[in-house]
C-alpha cells in the first residue's frame, strides 16, 4: 500500500518535470533557430572577407607544375609529382605541393634562424595574432570565396621559426 501511496503522489511532480522540460527544449530550440537565423543573415549581407597573402613569389594555389618550375626555377632544390622543395636562402625554404593534375594544392614557406625576414603575421592574416604566454603564436583565416585557407605559425624563443601555409580547401 506504502509503494502504491508514493507513486501516486510522485505522478503529478513527474508530469510537471516532464512538461516543463519539453517547453524548455522547445524554447530552446526556437532561441538556436532564431540565433542561426540571424547568423545567415550576418552573414549574407557582410562583405566576404578575401585572404592578403595570396602567394609565394609569384606562385598561387591552382598554378601548374609547369609554370611554378618555370617562375622559381633558381630555388629549386627537388622536384617530384607531389611535390617541390625549394631553398631561398639559408633562413628560407619552401614546399610547393601538387594534387593528381600537377596543380599547386599547397604551398608550406619556412622561415628559420630567428625569422628576422618573414612577413608578420598582420601581412599574412591582415590582422594581429596574440602571442601565447611562451611566445609563439598561431592562427588560420578560411577564404572560401577565394579556395583556401591561410595559416601562420611562429615558435618560440630567440631563434624561432615562422611557417606559412596556403592551401585549397
Amino acid at each position: 500500500m506504502f509503494k502504491r501511496l508514493v507513486s501516486i503522489s510522485l505522478l503529478p511532480a513527474c508530469v510537471l518535470l516532464t512538461a516543463t522540460l519539453a517547453v524548455a527544449q522547445s524554447t530552446a530550440s526556437s532561441d538556436v533557430a532564431k540565433t542561426t537565423e540571424a547568423a545567415t543573415e550576418t552573414n549574407t549581407t557582410a562583405a566576404t572577407p578575401m585572404p592578403v597573402f595570396t602567394e609565394y613569389k609569384g606562385v598561387k594555389i591552382g598554378m601548374t607544375a609547369e609554370d611554378v618550375r618555370k617562375t622559381l626555377e633558381q630555388y629549386l632544390k627537388a622536384k617530384g609529382d607531389a611535390q617541390d622543395i625549394l631553398v631561398v636562402a639559408d633562413s628560407e625554404s619552401a614546399q610547393v605541393f601538387y594534387d593528381n593534375e600537377s596543380k599547386v594544392k599547397a604551398i608550406s614557406i619556412d622561415y628559420t634562424n630567428g625569422a628576422s625576414q618573414a612577413p608578420t603575421a598582420m601581412q599574412v592574416l591582415g590582422r594581429e595574432v596574440e602571442p601565447r604566454a611562451d611566445g609563439s603564436m598561431y592562427a588560420v583565416e578560411r577564404y572560401p570565396a577565394a579556395g583556401y585557407w591561410v595559416s601562420y605559425n611562429r615558435t618560440s624563443g630567440a631563434k624561432s621559426m615562422v611557417t606559412i601555409t596556403i592551401q585549397a580547401l
